[in-house]
């Protein structure tokens, strides 16, 4: 998925709308507004609605489109669960950068440092793909160097990271950032703004089709 500066300004306004005015539930497109995962993949919870976000730390667009997609996180019913999942796409520099989110949220670090990493990588132009570069931020970070560097090498975390290529490949992943719903929809669209909005109409779609309570 690849976005110009230009749409992404307009998705600034446009995201704006879409967090104040409530969205109306119209008709989606298949092939147009979103593309049926084929065949759907199995969610941890069925009885809620699991939205994932595929990305990349190394990715520019992730970058530009993370305070976004916190931000929309933040205003989501209890039925929506909204998870992360850091894809390398067979790059060594990519799943070092998911080994670090993955060590990050063990330690208890991510919340803190999060948007910290974006910013070292793509405004403050640390290259935080190899593991040195890496142990020497995260301790300037505050981090206990002795257990990031235990959990980041761990086998724990490198199954993590094998999970998370497996399910890009079985959700037929090839660009970032990239939102799913439910196991059943990648969302399609020309600007964040646009991503945003068709992945509330698909929440709402799902929310239709699940059974209903007894």
């Amino acid at each position: 998925m690849k976005f110009d500066r230009r749409s992404f300004v307009r998705s600034i306004f446009a995201l704006g709308a879409a967090l104040t005015v409530a969205m109306p539930v119209l008709a989606q497109t298949a092939g147009k507004d979103y593309t049926p995962i084929m065949p759907a993949q199995p969610t941890d919870d069925p009885a809620k609605i699991e939205v994932l976000e595929f990305f990349s730390y190394g990715c520019p667009h992730c970058n530009d489109f993370h305070p976004l997609i916190s931000a929309w996180a933040t205003k989501q019913s209890g039925d929506v669960v909204f998870k992360r999942v850091p894809v390398s796409f067979g790059r060594a520099a990519w799943g070092n950068a998911a080994k670090l989110y993955y060590t990050l949220e063990a330690t208890g670090d991510l919340a803190r440092l999060d948007g910290d990493v974006f910013k070292a990588i793509h405004s403050e132009r640390v290259n935080l793909f190899d593991e040195k570069t890496i142990l020497e931020w995260v301790t300037k970070k505050g981090v206990d160097p002795k257990k990031f560097s235990e959990t980041f090498n761990s086998f724990g975390v490198m199954s993590k990271v094998k999970r998370a290529d497996q399910m890009a490949q079985a959700y037929k992943i090839s660009g970032v950032p990239a939102i799913a719903v439910d196991g059943k929809y990648l969302v399609g669209g020309q600007s964040f703004g646009d991503v945003l909005g068709t992945t509330d109409k698909l929440i709402a779609k799902a929310r239709s089709e699940k059974p209903a309570k007894k």
